[in-house]
């Protein structure tokens, strides 16, 4: 980049990241005194000023050149990283708020500044490491994260596939307008950052190049066996070891031997598919958002889309602009928040500093991290002393509830009927919160039609609400989620006593100790599973790492201390379920305003985390072998 292309890119860059790029280089402690004191800022993106004088602004901009300059000619060095205190007053000092201090070094994990990567303490026996051998289940996000760190650590291991590549949800959900709804540069692997996002908020297809780009760079590939699904799985104790029967790409079934097994098929990987009556008798063509068929035509069509949660938000405005007509079917309203920078792209000068300046990555993803993670989760926690439980948590989610009506009321303005049904009565984040793209303004033009009736059954070519009002349509799309509450299904588990875990688990109530161990199942290790999945904020793939690194742990116990075989023990297992349920009763997602896909039938959340990002990076940072009944190797 030329000289005014650098200015150009520090003009628009976040001050306050380039003001922790010069404290962290230069060492300097004038930038962490008056006049560049950052102003707190909540949002999502921070405003990018950090509310420093035009003087003040500019000078940091000039320093920054500066440095870059001495940096390139080899007048300055960057320094080793700083301690943990100084980075605590760097962190406080950037969000304009002190920082609490277990979250330091979590942060600098998700900066790339620390390693999360395991090392051995001592020797593993030769001849144990070489038989020892790993299976994966999934080529997700989770399977790679594992694939990856089983590699570093000179684990024999094999993932299994039941797709044709990788990629897991960004393979297989490939409808219109799917995306992330957290920002890229948090939702990434902390060891492959991606400094060339396009937009903040990338598309499926972005997402799903950058899984294949990580997995040809980090050589994961020659470790991957497409087109294969594991039926069941049988432990041998005789053995220690786990008969695994896969079905083949060629519909050949084959039994693998493996010492341990993690499972990373997700919980949103199997598709609800409505019960609805008559509708294997529809006349027109139908579909799962998650089995989009692109080979036919909406454009003049009339094409009813039941379902409001995530993927119907995202698709429904390219549905309306090809179909004739659009019947949204609603069983209950969504709040959604601004879109802010959801439809933004990365500029070229963003990327030229991401790629350039030193650390500057690693402080614009905390801020990312801090914005989107645990800083919400106080407002969906419920306060006995509030007087409007019937509407919100507590005061902070009652602003919240505020300010998504008034987006909503501003968006409808014309349309006191739309507002009427779109308007949730439930508190905010009662069901996962979603983005605007559209929705509002595209139910008001002329050719949508939002119905609240629940739809009764399909008669031919209609769609009969429970009204008794009929909807002719030709194409009927299913935006009706997926089957969290099956989790590891259809695979047929069975244990130490022979029971599946299906029984254990019943229809939908998945339990694990930490989401990750089960008794009565050894060496079995579930990546996202029960309560581990994130409704308040923050990136799956944090808690991901946090998994496979407790994991790979427990492998590392294995392999130093000859053991054979590993199980939580069910006292363990079952005080930490009590501790998740009992933080879930003060949480929103017990509410009794609204139904959501995170509860189960008896009303247990069973998927989402209750816990900061903070307090299960710590309960997964190291195993601790007193929870788990061990046997030597045989």
């Amino acid at each position: 980049m030329t000289d005014p292309q650098r200015e150009a890119a520090l003009r628009d860059a976040s001050v306050p990241t380039l003001l922790m790029c010069l404290a962290q280089i230069t060492q300097d402690p004038k930038w962490l005194q008056d006049p560049f004191r950052p102003k707190r800022d909540i949002s999502i993106f921070a405003e990018s000023s950090g509310g420093l004088s035009p003087e003040a602004q500019q000078t940091v901009r000039d320093a920054v050149s500066t440095l870059l300059d001495e940096l390139a000619h080899g007048a300055r060095a960057l320094p080793p990283l700083p301690s943990d205190e100084a980075m605590a007053a760097m962190m406080s000092w950037c969000l304009g708020e002190p920082l609490p201090p277990e979250y330091v070094p979590m942060a600098m994990e998700e900066m790339g500044l620390r390693d999360r990567r395991l090392g051995w303490r001592a020797d593993p026996q030769p001849e144990r490491l070489k038989r020892f051998k790993v299976l994966v289940i999934g080529a997700g996000f989770s399977g790679l994260c594992a694939a990856f760190r089983l590699q570093q650590m000179g684990i024999a291991f094999e993932v299994i596939e039941k797709n044709a590549d990788v990629g897991g949800t960004w393979l297989e959900n490939h409808y219109p307008e799917a995306g992330v709804d957290t920002p890229n540069h948090f939702y990434s692997y902390s060891f492959a950052p991606n400094l060339g996002w396009t937009s903040n908020y990338a598309k499926r297809g972005e997402v799903w190049d950058y899984q294949r780009r990580v997995v040809a760079d980090l050589d994961l590939r020659r470790h991957i066996e497409f087109g294969v699904e594991a039926d069941a799985m049988t432990w041998h104790e005789d053995r220690q070891q786990w008969a695994v029967s896969t079905r083949q790409a060629d519909g050949s079934v084959r039994k693998r031997w493996v010492d341990a097994v993690i499972t990373a098929v997700g919980q949103l990987n199997r598709p609800k598919l409505a019960s609805i009556p008559g509708l294997a008798g529809f006349t027109g063509q139908s579909w799962h958002s998650a089995q989009w068929r692109h080979d036919v035509p909406l454009v003049g069509k009339k094409v009813a889309i039941i379902g409001t949660g995530a993927s119907s938000m995202q698709f429904l405005r390219t549905v309306a602009s090809q179909a004739a007509q659009v019947t949204v079917f609603q069983r209950s309203p969504q709040w959604a928040r601004p879109p802010q920078d959801y439809h933004g792209s990365v500029s070229v000068q963003a990327r030229w500093l991401l790629e350039n300046v030193p650390h500057y990555y690693a402080w614009y993803r905390f801020g990312l991290m801090w914005r989107f993670g645990d800083g919400l989760l106080p407002t969906v926690r419920r306060d006995p002393n509030w007087p409007h439980p019937e509407r919100a948590m507590n005061h902070r989610n009652d602003s919240q509830r505020r300010q998504l009506t008034a987006h909503l009321q501003e968006q409808l303005a014309d349309r006191p009927d739309l507002v009427a049904k779109c308007l949730p009565s439930y508190p905010p984040y009662g069901k996962r919160i979603l983005i605007d793209n559209g929705w509002y303004q595209t139910l008001k033009q002329p050719h949508v039609e939002l119905v609240t009736e629940a739809v009764d059954h399909v008669d031919g070519s209609e769609i009969v609400d429970a009204n008794g009002g009929r909807h002719h349509v030709d194409v009927i799309l299913l935006a009706t989620g997926f089957e969290p509450g099956k989790m590891l299904w259809p695979i047929d588990i069975r244990g130490r006593s022979g029971t599946p875990l299906q029984q254990v688990w019943g229809a939908d109530n998945p339990k694990a100790h930490l989401g990750i161990t089960v008794p009565d199942y050894p060496n079995l290790f579930v990546l996202t599973g029960p309560n581990t999945g994130l409704a308040h904020g923050g990136s799956l793939i944090f808690v991901t790492e946090c998994q496979v690194r407790y994991v790979t742990a427990m492998l590392r116990e294995m392999l130093e201390n000859g053991l054979g075989s590993v199980e939580v023990k069910q006292p363990v297992h079952d005080d930490y379920n009590q501790r998740v349920d009992a933080e879930h009763a003060d949480l929103v997602w017990t509410h009794p305003g609204m139904r959501n896909w995170y509860r189960n039938d008896q009303g247990r959340v069973f998927s989402p985390m209750p816990w900061r990002l903070v307090d299960y990076w710590r309960m997964t940072e190291r195993p601790d072998l007193a929870e788990f009944d061990t046997a030597p190797a045989v």
